[in-house]
């Protein structure tokens, strides 16, 4: 089993995102050798998108800029609980053809991340059911690894 305290903290502009990071950083405040990889991944831009004239790099561009934003964010929120900066990386990436808890699981299988965490979404039984649920996938599909579900 991979450390637990190589933790991947996905992210997105969601409040339950910021209170995952928020939780994260009130453990991992007190923990010698520890290390967060913030991670924004998006799906892939609707159809409708491009109609405007808008391209793949125009999209993607503007998920970056989403994406600083939300680290600066969470990096303030993480140093506040005394994270030290050199103890935190980000990154961001596009879905692709599978789907975001895939990708999730790619990069934690990759760089050998033991723990990670996610904000509960708050969607319904039936939106669950039609679209899936990140997490519900994160916890059926990792294996050997610890899954965090912050409500």
């Amino acid at each position: 089993m991979s450390d637990w305290k190589r933790i991947i903290i996905a992210i997105d502009d969601s409040p339950r995102s910021i209170n995952a990071v928020d939780y994260v950083g009130s453990i991992a405040g007190h923990l010698a050798d520890v290390h967060l990889c913030l991670l924004h991944v998006y799906p892939e831009p609707p159809p409708d998108y491009y109609q405007s004239g808008a391209t793949l790099d125009d999209y993607v561009s503007e998920q970056e800029e989403r994406a600083r934003m939300l680290f600066a964010q969470a990096k303030k929120i993480l140093q506040n609980h005394g994270v030290a900066p050199h103890a935190i990386t980000s990154r961001c990436q596009i879905a692709g053809q599978q789907s975001i808890s895939a990708a999730i699981l790619d990069l934690q299988t990759k760089e050998d991340y033991g723990t990670i965490v996610v904000g509960k979404r708050g969607i319904s039984k039936a939106e669950e059911f039609l679209f899936g649920s990140i997490s519900n996938a994160l916890i059926h599909n990792g294996r050997d690894i610890a899954v965090w579900v912050i409500g």
